[in-house]
């Protein structure tokens, strides 16, 4: 929290040093630089407050080296895009953390004037700055999120990295005009990147993330969930362009298979969080090679995943990672899922958590068996009184909520 004004006075200044006089005791004892520094702990609002109490304090407050971070999201209703102008005008080359999420009033004009005046900003949230369309400048921009950008097309993301060349995190979640263009171009200018987001990029394939894969091998995270297109070529690509990857989230991308799996398993060792929800195609065979190749795997989403079986959590239980790393598994709608996954994952000493919804098969004696051995462990799981029939066909087991939380 942003020290207030009870917290000045800790210092051991009265309530008479914070007259509108410039000769104020405050100003007489301390040192400008001193004073900076103080200021340099308050928030926005605070900042403006002080810029009010007198003309020495209205230097303090908007000098430039107060506003290397903002985050207007409390004030997003009332920022409009000459706010963002002043602001720019006034940190200038100071400015290096900006968030502009949900500012719904900034439109390209306001960035415009931003990138000619804050040419060292690392950091700019626009999520869900709807106007936005196209973006160019700040060389030394690092990280940006236009996630729910809709606007922004693949010339916006041209003229973006030619731009800023040296990107390391790129969100653009829900930017759904995005197509395989864009990443080519990423691929090809951002060769530092280390983290990218493209959540529900639906119109994206194998040919545009190959071209990123081969193209920025720093990759660490990639987020893919939605992209219901991309198939294990990806994951090929993935296994020979990017030995560093750490996280994986495929979530709803049903093309994967055990073989794409298996070749990004042998290949990225550094794995530690995976999700792979909704990749019904997955058996037990995945399981395995993660379990021999993964020994850093702390997080596991397998849920909806239909064909897993006890035996894949055997495998998983009796793993690299099982003894001092996996901290989470997600095994919800995994319909032949029973007890015996539990057993097999007594010796994870380390798993805070499990998620057992719509496992028909667990039992109440089973959970209790778990936490007998991993007491502090948080299991989330509806206990059906009567187990229903399986499903029939390929179509999802749906089942009733009215059972009792465990």
């Amino acid at each position: 929290m942003a020290p207030s004004r009870d917290r000045l006075l800790h210092f051991g200044f009265k309530a008479t040093m914070f007259s509108n006089s410039d000769e104020a005791v405050i100003n007489k004892k301390l040192p400008k630089e001193l004073l900076l520094r103080i200021f340099s702990f308050l928030d926005v609002v605070t900042l403006c407050r002080c810029a009010q109490v007198s003309r020495a304090w209205n230097v303090l407050a908007l000098d430039g080296s107060n506003w290397q971070r903002i985050d207007l999201f409390d004030f997003q209703r009332d920022i409009e895009g000459r706010v963002v102008e002043n602001i720019s005008k006034r940190c200038g080359g100071f400015l290096r953390k900006l968030s502009l999420r949900g500012c719904l009033g900034v439109g390209d004009n306001a960035l415009r004037t931003f990138a000619q005046n804050c040419r060292n900003i690392e950091v700019l949230n626009l999520n869900g700055c709807t106007k936005t369309t196209d973006a160019e400048g700040c060389p030394l921009l690092e990280q940006l999120n236009i996630s729910w950008c809709d606007q922004v097309t693949k010339d916006g993301i041209q003229a973006l990295v030619r731009g800023c060349g040296g990107l390391k995190a790129l969100f653009l979640k829900g930017c759904t005009q995005l197509e395989d263009e864009a990443l080519k171009y990423i691929g090809a200018h951002c060769p530092e990147l280390v983290t990218l987001n493209l959540q529900t990029c639906l119109q994206i394939t194998d040919e545009g993330l190959i071209t990123i894969c081969r193209g920025c091998h720093k990759l660490q995270s990639l987020c893919a969930s939605g992209c219901s297109n991309i198939t294990d070529a990806i994951l090929n690509a993935l296994g020979q362009n990017c030995p560093r990857l750490r996280i994986l989230e495929v979530a709803r991308c049903s093309q994967l298979t055990d073989v794409g799996f298996t070749t990004l398993a042998r290949n990225c060792h550094e794995l530690e969080k995976m999700d792979l929800e909704e990749c019904v195609q997955i058996t037990d065979s995945t399981l395995i090679q993660l379990s021999i190749h993964c020994p850093r795997l702390q997080v596991l989403s397998l849920s909806h995943c239909e064909l897993i079986t006890d035996d894949g959590i055997r495998h998983l239980g009796n793993g690299a990672c099982a003894h001092d790393q996996l901290e989470v598994i997600e095994l919800d709608n995994c319909p032949l899922i029973t007890d015996a996954s539990l057993e097999h994952l007594k010796s994870c000493h380390s798993l805070e958590r499990i998620e057992l919804y719509d496992c028909q098969q667990i039992t109440r004696a089973g959970i209790k068996r778990l936490r007998t051995h991993l007491p502090n462990i948080k299991v989330h799981a509806y206990f059906a009184p009567v187990t229903p029939p399986p499903s029939v066909g390929g179509s999802r087991q749906r089942f009733c909520r009215c059972c009792i939380i465990l």
